[in-house]
């Protein structure tokens, strides 16, 4: 891809491609890694995991070889529901011999471990002894603030469980934000997708794809808002892993279809200034 893109004046945010612009009413916002930092860290404890699963088949390759399988596969799914992750892990399984879990149970292992961290984190929060901002990716809540002064109904929809969506959501302060709803992954995998969401908000309010702005820092996201013509704002905001995960994010939501990148939302003025979101 290109090494720079035109950029708003003033700003560090590239314009990939103009969006039509003057039309936004409604946004739509993926959470972790987009808004929230809660989770920052969690492919130190999924990767782990799946190599485990998969070194214990009959046949496997060696560590190194497979570790490189599992962060292919869990980086490209990223941005969708956790359980598809955890569905081609046991397909790998299988491929080498091996008995697969229940793609749920292999999830609730991946959740239990690394609901210590999380869940520490959370601690600190209702504690006060961590504000919810220093949990927010950097203009989080001024992009949120501006737009709901805008008169912009906001939705929040995240890969990550509805529950745990909810109380971290809360936690941080966001919820009040989101007038339009939180969405989060179901049991039922099938009734929910961040496309499904996308599509009934335009649905509901029978709009066109341009009254509708998608924000998120993952290539499902920003797919699914170009494939219905919203105006797509991709976030490569930086991951903390061992592994070097999501290093390539700002490409692969270029190749996503992003109108517009940047690292994080501290420039959102200008961004809602470039896209004539008016009061």
């Amino acid at each position: 891809m290109s090494s720079g893109f035109p950029r708003i004046p003033g700003t560090e945010v590239e314009v990939v491609k103009a969006p039509v612009r003057g039309k936004v009413q409604h946004a739509l916002f993926d959470f972790d890694g987009t808004l929230s930092n809660v989770r920052d860290g969690w492919q130190d404890y999924m990767v782990p995991m799946m190599v485990e699963a998969l070194e214990a088949c009959p046949s496997h390759e060696g560590r190194e070889e497979i570790e490189t399988l599992v962060i292919d596969f869990v980086d490209h799914l990223t941005g969708k529901q956790t359980i598809y992750q955890m569905i081609r892990l046991a397909e790998e399984v299988a491929r080498r011999g091996g008995t697969p879990l229940d793609p749920l149970e292999y999830k609730r292992e991946y959740n239990r471990r690394f609901a210590v961290e999380v869940d520490r984190r959370l601690a600190d929060l209702r504690a006060g002894k961590a504000s919810p901002d220093s949990f927010l990716v950097a203009g989080s809540r001024g992009i949120l603030e501006s737009l709901v002064a805008r008169g912009v109904r906001c939705y929040l929809a995240s890969g990550t469980d509805i529950e745990l969506v909810l109380e971290e959501a809360k936690l941080l302060d966001l919820e009040r934000y989101f007038a339009g709803g939180i969405y989060g992954a179901l049991t039922s995998y099938k009734d929910y997708s961040k496309e499904k969401v996308i599509r009934k908000i335009l649905d509901d309010h029978q709009l066109q794809g341009a009254a509708l702005l998608v924000v998120g820092d993952g290539y499902v996201e920003i797919q699914n808002g170009r494939d219905v013509d919203a105006v797509t704002f991709g976030v490569h905001t930086k991951e903390r892993n061992r592994y070097h995960m999501n290093a390539n994010k700002r490409e692969r939501l270029f190749r996503a279809g992003a109108h517009l990148l940047a690292q994080d939302l501290a420039e959102h003025a200008a961004v809602l200034e470039y896209l004539r979101v008016e009061r």
